[in-house]
């Protein structure tokens, strides 16, 4: 890529920031709170975190029980995930001025598991997930395939993720997001963290283990966002992913104290981390 798409792509965002506060969403679409595919009802409370961070596409659970009632059953080797459940007991007491009745808040444990982790049950009695056509750009397609020491690049959860440990690659399907730009954009997000494995560029920010919200995760978030972005540019559709770009970036700015500095030392990096994706 030539240097001047780099230059006016990095100039563009740093526009966009000098222009005030861009909200940044997630491309992917929102699949609603966890609930119950039987009751319907919504998990509240601590189980939303708890059944969320599990990273299932379906926001639909069930208890061993309930998967047995629908004609399926759990998958071999799958563990449930607990959720609580606070009930009001009434407890008698005897005082002087006779019986009273105390209630006593108690908390119960369940395990359910996604319809994920369970087979056979009818696909009429789960609802599908919200999808939109998918068209792929021949473009972005070319410069994925044409990656070289590729890592792996698996759909299994719906958040997206470079682990470095397993050099892979998690994406959402295609189908639930946004665009066909939101979806390569993202995924050049995260091939932009894995060319800082080992057996590429070998670069210290995604290397060391930092704890979210450091300054090292920061940067090197910003990195895989410039990335991205360039890459977006190769491609020619940065003009429909630009926005959400920026406020991405935005928001790892203010933890490094809003530093416009570090912008330019991620473009840097993030030139690196593009030119080794196109070989």
């Amino acid at each position: 890529m030539s240097n001047r798409v780099y230059e006016i792509i990095t100039s563009r965002i740093m526009e966009k920031l000098e222009q005030g506060v861009i909200p940044w969403h997630r491309p992917w679409i929102d699949q609603g709170l966890p609930k119950n595919l039987v009751s319907k009802h919504d998990y509240k409370g601590i189980n939303v975190f708890l059944l969320a961070c599990q990273g299932y596409a379906s926001p639909f659970w069930l208890s061993f029980k309930q998967v047995k009632e629908m004609g399926g059953h759990v998958k071999k080797g799958e563990k449930a995930t607990m959720v609580i459940f606070w009930k009001q007991l009434d407890i008698k007491e005897v005082k002087e001025e006779g019986e009273v009745i105390k209630k006593v808040p108690c908390v119960r444990y369940y395990n359910v598991f996604n319809v994920e982790q369970a087979e056979g049950i009818p696909k009429e009695k789960v609802p599908k997930l919200e999808t939109k056509p998918f068209n792929p750009i021949e473009a972005c397609e070319k410069v994925v395939n044409q990656m070289p020491k590729k890592p792996v690049i698996q759909f299994r959860e719906l958040r997206a993720y470079y682990q470095p440990s397993s050099d892979a690659v998690n994406m959402p399907k295609a189908e639930t997001f946004e665009s066909p730009e939101e979806y390569y954009s993202t995924l050049f997000h995260e091939l932009s963290h894995s060319t800082g494995h080992e057996s590429r560029l070998d670069r210290a920010t995604i290397k060391d283990v930092s704890p979210f919200g450091s300054c090292n995760y920061s940067k090197e978030e910003l990195i895989a966002e410039m990335g991205s972005a360039f890459l977006c540019g190769h491609c020619k559709i940065e003009n429909k992913t630009i926005d959400n770009s920026a406020g991405y970036i935005q928001g790892w700015l203010r933890k490094l104290r809003n530093d416009k500095k570090m912008i330019v030392m991620a473009a840097s990096q993030a030139q690196k981390a593009a030119d080794f994706i196109l070989d």
